[in-house]
């Protein structure tokens, strides 16, 4: 085992790095999380919860969560599916499923939102069959849930790959050798070996997925009530001049953050704890 090389920087030298990074964690996390709380309750608790107890707000904030429940349980289906293949089998157009996988990342949210308006919309190819049959997919909530699938299924496959593929598939093989199925092998030694990647990536897709905007916004057609989730009705409450009304919700997204954040230390320390053990 390799020993890490000592630090032999000044002692100034460190202070000031440090201090670099603090200062900037400080004016781009904490002060903008510090702002959003100071807002959100400027004008008192009952400001506050009457902002988020108003009912355009309250379809908000179930908008967004139903969008949350259908896209990630389907993602985490799509991740897991992807990274077995990839990393247990080799066929025909490997690499060009991982390109697709990280689509995503590089295609703007704005222009994935405007993507399936052109699919969906009354004037796509597709939009007078949709008509005749009384479907809705754009200014709807299917519209919504597409856009989301769309800017939030790599998280899950991307923690995933390197892991499985860190761990080789020496273990399902034996497993197999011993007379174990597939559906058995995946739950008995593959599942529990990247469980903590697995969650980590549910984590970040979640987030994602809770507080997406620009794909969205451009598949909602902003109904109140209707197709605004969250990040839309904090827009619309602030282009209203309704400061507290709009803070008071993005406090929403904040806690998220940071419950999000608490999660991803814990599932960061469980892991390290696994791969020293």
């Amino acid at each position: 085992m390799k020993h890490p090389i000592p630090i032999s920087e000044p002692l100034w030298v460190r202070a000031l790095l440090l201090a670099t990074a603090i200062a900037f964690m400080a004016v781009l996390v904490l002060l903008p999380i510090t702002v959003v709380f100071t807002e959100a309750f400027r004008k008192g608790i009952p400001a506050y919860l009457a902002a988020l107890s108003d009912p355009n707000a309250m379809s908000a904030i179930k908008l967004t969560v139903l969008v949350a429940c259908i896209a990630v349980p389907l993602n985490l289906i799509f991740g897991v599916v992807a990274s077995w293949a990839i990393t247990k089998f080799d066929f025909v157009g490997k690499h060009l499923l991982i390109t697709f996988i990280d689509l995503p990342f590089s295609v703007a949210p704005v222009i994935s939102g405007l993507i399936y308006v052109l699919l969906f919309g009354a004037n796509s190819w597709l939009g007078e069959w949709l008509s005749e049959n009384n479907i809705q997919i754009v200014f709807a909530v299917p519209g919504l849930v597409i856009a989301t699938i769309f800017v939030t299924f790599p998280f899950v496959a991307r923690e995933l790959i390197p892991l499985m593929s860190e761990q080789g598939t020496q273990e399902e093989e034996a497993a197999i050798m011993l007379g174990a199925g597939g559906l058995r092998t995946f739950f008995s030694v593959t599942l529990p070996n990247i469980k903590w990647g697995l969650l980590y990536g549910v984590l970040l897709c979640n987030a994602r997925a809770m507080g997406e905007f620009g794909a969205v916004a451009v598949v909602s057609g902003h109904i109140k009530g209707y197709t605004n989730t969250v990040p839309l009705h904090v827009e619309i409450l602030y282009n209203e001049y309704n400061f507290v009304a709009a803070f008071a919700v993005a406090s929403i997204l904040s806690l998220l953050a940071l419950f999000t954040l608490l999660l991803k230390t814990t599932i960061e320390y469980k892991f390290r704890k696994m791969e020293k053990a």
